[in-house]
This record gives structure tokens, C-alpha cells and sequence, in this order.
């Protein structure tokens, strides 16, 4: 077994790990409920992967709890309609719309 020559100083050693650090996950909002969510990973305030629902994370909460949810999710629900609707039109879509 090998055995160090000399003594390594705290601070040679630290430089040593200065690197090795953890990085900060990076979060992006769900689709569905547009929290922010670790990214490739089930939504924990809605429940939903990739469009399908994967938890029912209402079943687990008490019925205050459950209603207050479902209306922050029906909120979110008509504010991302409401944005899709503003949406402009292409010089395509202009051309073949009647007037």
C-alpha cells in the first residue's frame, strides 16, 4: 500500500476540491400547471408527465386542501388558453382569412 511522501497542507488540499462542487439543478415550468419543476420528472403540484397524469396528487390531500388546488389549476388552465388565443397570425393564415 502506498503511502504519502510528505504531509499535504489544508490549504493544497482544498485547492485541490475547489472544482468539485454540486450544480444547481435547473428547474423549467410544467406545461400544465406552469410551476416550476426539476426538468424530465413528474410534476409535483399537478402530477403530470409528458401530457399524461402519472400521480393523482389530489386523492392525498384533505377536501379544503383538494378544492383550493383544483381551482389554482383550473386559473392556470384559462390563463394558458387565454395567452394561446392572443397568439398573431402569420402572413399565411392572413392571406387565406376572409374578410
Amino acid at each position: 500500500m502506498s503511502v504519502p511522501k510528505r504531509h499535504l497542507t489544508k490549504s493544497r488540499v482544498k485547492k485541490r476540491r475547489m472544482h468539485q462542487f454540486i450544480a444547481e439543478t435547473t428547474l423549467g415550468a410544467c406545461p400544465k400547471c406552469a410551476k416550476p419543476r426539476k426538468l424530465h420528472s413528474v410534476c409535483p403540484n399537478c402530477g403530470f408527465y409528458k401530457g399524461k397524469e402519472v400521480i393523482n396528487v389530489l386523492a392525498k390531500l384533505e377536501k379544503k386542501d383538494r378544492k383550493l388546488r383544483e381551482k389554482d389549476i383550473k386559473e392556470t388552465e384559462k390563463d394558458q388558453k387565454s395567452e394561446k388565443k392572443e397568439k398573431p397570425m402569420t402572413l399565411e393564415e392572413l392571406s387565406k382569412k376572409k374578410f
